[in-house]
């Protein structure tokens, strides 16, 4: 959408400016499925007037937490094949245990007793959503995908690819080993024999392995109870916009999934990578939806308008965690909610369009960033069939943007690759 793959060999230095925008967030390759295979990390951008800065004692390497899922085959040949792909293992921080192996290494994170700790908890799954907890412990959540909200405290978190959330934790338990676990939705159930697990390990406890047990969570993490620290409100009237008077633009966000040629589509057109990034098509004079490619998929959008999208929940495959490139978002209704809330919903960027076919997810978003973005679902293996839109946003002042020389040759350098084969 933005840019031709690096082709081996080659590199590509990106510059930005992150202006206002500081929080967790995760680099990952876009590149087909590539990222299942591991082109994928944790990226954080600290703010130095965090809110809640005097509230933790503990904010670095240590406290970020990645959980991801991985194949025992390559994700070329596991997204060529027909049935959905399993995952073997869940890692945490890169390390993990199946069923084969139980006594791989697993990932420990340190805290000193009666410390304060920003944990930044980053999907980078490929496919699966986690029920994460830690036993014996409370989380007060106060960011949400980059985006500051009030404290919430909760004791597990359903966290769905390519969402983040920093917690605070308070180390104020016993001197001792507590289990971290990250239950998949799909792959390995349970926490035998560490399956699922990390340790959380209090500095002075013995380098043993937890018997602490899990206890049923009675405080779930709701969506609908996570609200903006500031300026809560979505953008636009706070009525549907259907009753806006034309200040709030509807788009349907439909998925179905056809048998025949085993593709995804969004509103009945299945997301292709073009031959030419949006972006450099957009830049070469293509300026309407109909003139850009791939058909049926992009989406030419003004700028400076109120934005609403409305996900039917249930579609196959579902629940599908879906992302938005170049904004946040306010989640107006979220899955398994049949309220609609203007006034304070939560931000974020990416969002669980829920499993029922009562759910009718619905987000908002203004205009206001010039670019062609990409909106998918972060289940890789459904976005490489086709779970896709792009939004060229603001056409004219994407037409002032202008990327540097060595962005204009990543395009012939990759064309000129010969085909890759895997087997």
């Amino acid at each position: 959408v933005t840019q031709c793959p690096i082709a081996p060999g080659n590199s590509f230095n990106y510059q930005f400016t992150g202006l206002d925008q500081a929080g967790t967030y995760w680099y990952h390759s876009h590149y087909s499925t590539q990222y299942c295979d591991g082109l994928r990390g944790a990226m954080v951008v600290y703010d130095p007037n965090d809110p809640y800065r005097l509230q933790y004692d503990f904010d670095d390497d240590s406290t970020v937490i990645t959980l991801a899922d991985w194949y025992h085959t390559v994700a070329p040949i596991l997204s060529a094949g027909t049935a959905p792909p399993q995952s073997d293992a869940t890692l945490i921080n890169g390390l993990g245990r199946y069923s084969a192996n139980v006594t791989s290494p697993l990932a420990v994170i340190s805290v000193i007793p009666n410390k304060r700790y920003r944990f930044r908890l980053v999907s980078i799954s490929c496919d699966p959503n986690f029920i994460f907890s830690i036993d014996g412990h409370t989380m007060i959540v106060i960011e949400v995908d980059g985006n500051n909200v009030q404290p919430l405290s909760v004791d597990s978190i359903q966290i769905y690819a390519g969402q983040r959330y920093s917690f605070i934790l308070q180390a104020n338990q016993r001197k001792a080993n507590y289990w971290i676990r990250a239950e998949p939705n799909i792959g390995p159930t349970g926490f035998g024999g560490g399956v699922n697990s990390a340790i959380l390990r209090y500095v002075g406890a013995p380098s043993v392995e937890p018997n602490t047990t899990q206890t049923p969570s009675t405080r779930p993490l709701l969506e609908t109870n996570l609200h903006p620290l500031t300026n809560p409100a979505a953008p636009g009237p706070a009525v549907p916009a259907a009753k806006s008077n034309g200040e709030v633009i509807a788009m349907p966000f439909n998925i179905s999934f056809s048998f025949a040629s085993l593709q995804f589509a969004v509103n009945n057109a299945t997301f292709t990578p073009p031959t030419v990034p949006v972006l450099l098509q957009i830049l070469s004079g293509a300026h309407t939806a109909q003139d850009l490619l791939p058909k049926g998929s992009v989406y030419t959008l003004p700028p400076n308008k109120v934005i609403e999208i409305t996900i039917p929940g249930g579609s196959l495959g579902a629940p599908h965690p879906i992302h938005l490139h170049g904004h946040a978002f306010s989640v107006i209704r979220s899955a398994g909610s049949n309220v609609t809330n203007y006034n304070n919903p939560v931000r974020r960027d990416v969002v669980n369009s829920g499993s029922s076919t009562d759910d009718l997810v619905t987000i908002r978003f203004k205009t206001d960033n010039a670019g062609p973005w990409i909106m998918h679902c972060h289940i890789d293996w459904h976005l490489d069939r086709g779970l896709a839109i792009v939004m060229a946003e603001n056409v004219n002042g994407i037409s002032q943007l202008h990327p540097p020389e060595t962005w204009d040759k990543l395009c012939p350098i990759f064309d000129a690759l010969p085909p890759q084969t895997f087997n």
